[in-house]
């Protein structure tokens, strides 16, 4: 294990961390640093933006308010949210569609950073609203007004369906809605307290509480050398990807979901109920209610989710059986540069998370 996490960062990542755990067996090891500037080494116990994985917190969270009564999964997002998604969309999105990427409504992020307008052509985007909106705080409506407005990319409970944060914001607006508090404080008390979890939260502000790596964003080779954006206002992503927490704690998260300990054995089928969705990355992929599935041939299922923020990388599964769990976390991003296509070229760090992830679930 030690090796592998080494050729991480040997491959390229300024600093790599992780956590596997298998039954009672922990392995905990690190490699590099956690500022380039200063030398000061990553440690495996360092706090860490982890981006999409924050979609599972808030997916349960939900399934917890449909335990409760609150919210029922297949009732139209217009009976709840009415100014938010108006009109046939409103009664014809519901809120499985929202959990599992099938709503149809776009991503509101081009829109909301104008130099990514052109995305998903790479080669056409700045990153120049990375700097811009560094400090802005969003509110969560006018993202979400982004969104809908925007063309719709698929049709309410199509599929493949197409992964967008606009599906979870508003699922946050929903809590918000039913539960009388905010989406982050059902989260918090529902999710992140019910599992123990010490060293998870929401920011507050744009830094990171705690002992930290910084995060350095290379945006395909257009930010050259790469940029430190750990300071950031994460209103940008709210209850879709912007959650603080450490693959101790992640590894924990993940062990009593899948024990039936924070959403009841029923909720849980439900968010292992997987339908195609075609990922930021443009690959299909198998979806369910903020989970989706991992498999290499011959080798047993994981379930759990990956994330990414500007400049910082996480990847959190467990294997469908509960007892080999692994959350890993990096510090540089979007390492990969263009080729003349526009496409990102293949690069070592590729290979070697590779066969740093296949160690450590399958030994």
């Amino acid at each position: 294990m030690e090796t592998a996490v080494e050729a991480v960062h040997h491959a390229g990542v300024p600093g790599v961390f992780a956590e596997v755990c298998d039954g009672d067996q922990v392995w905990r090891g690190a490699a590099g640093v956690a500022d380039v500037t200063t030398g000061r080494p990553v440690t495996a116990g360092l706090r860490h933006r982890i981006g999409s994985v924050t979609k599972t917190f808030t997916a349960a969270a939900v399934l917890r308010q449909v335990e409760a009564g609150r919210i029922e999964l297949d009732a139209p997002i217009g009976r709840y949210l009415p100014e938010l998604v108006p009109g046939g969309r409103g009664a014809a999105i519901t809120v499985r569609m929202l959990l599992d990427h099938t709503s149809g409504l776009a991503e509101y992020l081009p829109y909301a950073y104008p130099s990514l307008k052109p995305y998903p052509v790479l080669a056409d985007t700045r990153p120049d609203s990375l700097d811009e909106h560094r400090l802005t705080r969003f509110h969560a409506e006018e993202l979400i007004a982004m969104g809908v407005g925007a063309p719709a990319v698929g049709t309410p409970g199509g599929t493949p369906g197409v992964y967008s944060n606009t599906n979870y914001l508003l699922l946050g607006a929903l809590l918000g809605r039913v539960s009388g508090t905010t989406a982050e404080q059902c989260i918090t008390r529902d999710v992140i307290e019910r599992a123990g979890l010490r060293d998870t939260a929401f920011p507050t502000g744009p830094h990171v509480d705690g002992p930290h790596a910084r995060l350095y964003e290379a945006w395909f080779g257009m930010i050259d050398p790469p940029r430190d954006y750990s300071v950031f206002d994460m209103s940008w992503v709210g209850p879709a990807a912007a959650l603080i927490s450490t693959v101790s704690d992640l590894n924990r998260f993940f062990g009593l979901l899948l024990a039936g300990e924070i959403v009841s054995p029923a909720s849980l089928a439900e968010m292992q109920r997987t339908v195609p969705v075609v990922s930021q990355e443009g690959k299909i992929i198998d979806y369910g209610l903020g989970l989706h599935p991992t498999e290499a041939p011959g080798q047993d299922t994981f379930w759990g989710h990956g994330g990414t923020v500007w400049g910082g990388g996480t990847l959190a599964v467990i294997r469908a059986d509960g007892r080999r769990r692994m959350a890993v976390a990096v510090n540089l991003q979007r390492w990969n540069r263009l080729d003349s296509a526009g496409r990102p070229q293949p690069h070592p760090i590729d290979d070697a998370l590779a066969a740093f992830f296949r160690t450590a679930m399958y030994g």
